[in-house]
């Protein structure tokens, strides 16, 4: 197989195709089963995913919580509009956190940052990162507790900056996963915004077996690859956890040879950095910064569930590595040609 490069990945999207909202209900987005072995294409709607499961078989959820990362402040004397975008934090002690601010050239280091309408929270730039990168003290009379309160209180939804309308009211449940658990997410783990409480629970009379698995997804994710050479891109880390229970869910499934689905390419990430020389998943606690792009060879799932993505995205490079490359393009050329919508809040993939 040729090396693949960048301009491997490009393609026209229109632009009325980029969802700017979800569907009505969750499961209710159109979905595009897409079937390796007999190369065909069928155009589903997201509910009849349970017809491709069968009892034991394993669906693999990233239930990691969006949290509220925008927040807008004013900078002191000049009282000028500053976006805040928080990426992690660094140090819970001394409220340190990484951010990116826009616009970034008016702000340096010992600048101060006012929040809400009775500034009671204050951010200092204490060092410069990257061209927008970051890094803020906040200071806040409070407990700890008090403080993160209080940043969700100011903070709003997250949405992908495509999304040109202001955030809504329903976009704080809708940009969630209704399994999401474990706080720390800038974007949401889009595939798992299809399951509704009443498909999960089919599933689960079915017999079908969900392990959780953690990876708080970054803007790294998002970041545009800007080298020819994909080998020379190098994606931010992004924390992932992987439990005994999870690791024993999955590994039995692999041992009776079920289908085992990585619901999303966060997913598929998290469970492709933690697998053992034997291809078997192991546990883990620490960070990933894995890129995969075609040719790679996976090693758990045989399944995967994913919305549909943009141009050039490592995404897009990491679905064509599993579904092939020449299937994804063909697949996507029937996608436009019908409609479906892309994107955070757009259709699925089923590649099976």
């Amino acid at each position: 197989m040729t090396r693949m490069k960048l301009s491997h990945f490009g393609f026209n999207l229109p632009e009325e195709l980029l969802a700017e909202y979800p569907a009505e209900n969750r499961d209710e987005s159109r979905l595009m089963v897409l079937n390796r072995k007999e190369q065909t294409i069928e155009h589903k709607m997201f509910k009849d995913v349970i017809d491709y499961f069968n009892e034991d078989d394993v669906l693999i959820l990233n239930n990691t919580k969006v949290f509220p990362a925008r927040l807008y402040g004013n900078k002191e004397k000049t009282g000028a509009r500053i976006e805040v975008f928080l990426l992690r934090e660094l140090n819970e002690e001394q409220r340190l956190w990484d951010v990116l601010v826009d616009p970034a050239r008016k702000i340096r280091i010992g600048n101060k940052l006012y929040f809400g309408d009775d500034d009671t929270l204050v951010a200092e730039v204490i060092d410069n990162t990257t061209s927008r990168g970051r890094t803020l003290r906040f200071l806040y009379d409070g407990s700890y507790r008090e403080f993160r309160i209080k940043l969700n209180e100011l903070g709003e939804t997250p949405l992908p900056k495509y999304i040109k309308r202001d955030v809504e009211a329903s976009d704080e449940d809708r940009y969630q996963t209704i399994f999401a658990k474990n706080e720390g997410a800038v974007a949401a783990p889009t595939a798992g915004l299809h399951f509704s409480k009443h498909l999960l629970k089919r599933l689960e009379i079915k017999g079908v077996n969900f392990a959780e698995v953690t990876l708080h997804v970054g803007l790294g994710t998002f970041n545009p690859v800007e080298v020819e050479d994909l080998s020379k891109h190098k994606m931010d880390s992004e924390e992932l956890t992987i439990d005994e229970k999870a690791v024993e869910i999955v590994n039995t499934g692999l041992k009776e040879k079920r289908r085992i689905c990585a619901v999303g390419t966060t997913a598929m990430r998290a469970i492709e950095s933690a697998v053992s020389t034997s291809g078997k998943l192991n546990e883990i606690d620490g960070w990933t910064n894995k890129f995969i792009f075609p040719p790679y060879d996976f090693s758990i799932a045989n399944s995967m569930i994913t919305n549909f993505h943009t141009p050039k995205s490592t995404l897009l490079m990491m679905v064509s590595a599993f579904a092939g490359h020449d299937f994804i393009k063909r697949a996507y050329d029937e996608a436009i040609k019908e409609g479906y919508k892309f994107y955070s809040y757009g259709d699925a993939m089923l590649i099976i």
